[in-house]
């Protein structure tokens, strides 16, 4: 380890993390990112240089193949600077997204790292900050390859599903 700033890349794909109360339609909507006033601006990370960039603003439970390949280009686009990326995605289909990264592009050369929460970030008991910080300094230590982390738990893609009744993910063989 050294004292140089590592660069890393935060590509925000919508999902419940990013979901915000829209007053007017009485729901709760995805639109710009949030997560960098929300959460960034708070953590003191001398060591890293985070860049977040919205690849998309989406409900996971509407994402197709076609997204799923947006993001996979995404990434492949992001790891040329050789930098971490830490994917905010929602939790419904997290595993499929990044089951298809995963099988399309197994040779990824940086850590690309998912991560998501149960409940929005705007809301005061969510899960959301502790997600993310996990996220990012997993991406700072593990070798290449696909991940998720969530609730103080690392899994390795795809070994790993959704258990709906903990509002968690579980390891899978």
């Amino acid at each position: 380890m050294s004292n140089e700033i590592m660069p890393l890349n935060i590509l925000a794909t919508g999902g419940t993390i990013e979901k915000i109360y829209d007053e007017f339609e009485g729901s709760l909507q995805n639109r710009d990112t949030i997560v960098k006033n929300k959460i960034l601006q708070k953590l003191r990370l001398p060591y890293t240089d985070i860049t977040v960039k919205q690849i998309m603003s989406k409900d996971s439970l509407y994402m197709d193949e076609n997204d799923r390949a947006f993001i996979l280009n995404s990434i492949k686009a992001h790891e040329k600077g050789g930098h971490p990326i830490v994917i905010l995605h929602g939790t419904d289909t997290m595993d499929l997204t990044s089951r298809y990264c995963f099988e399309h592009y197994p040779e990824v050369t940086v850590p690309v790292v998912f991560t998501g929460a149960m409940k929005p970030l705007g809301f005061d008991d969510s899960d959301a900050a502790q997600n993310v910080i996990e996220a990012i300094f997993a991406a700072r230590i593990l070798q290449p390859g696909y991940y998720v982390t969530f609730h103080g738990k690392l899994f390795i893609v795809p070994k790993f599903r959704k258990d709906k009744s903990r509002g968690t993910f579980e390891e899978i063989e």
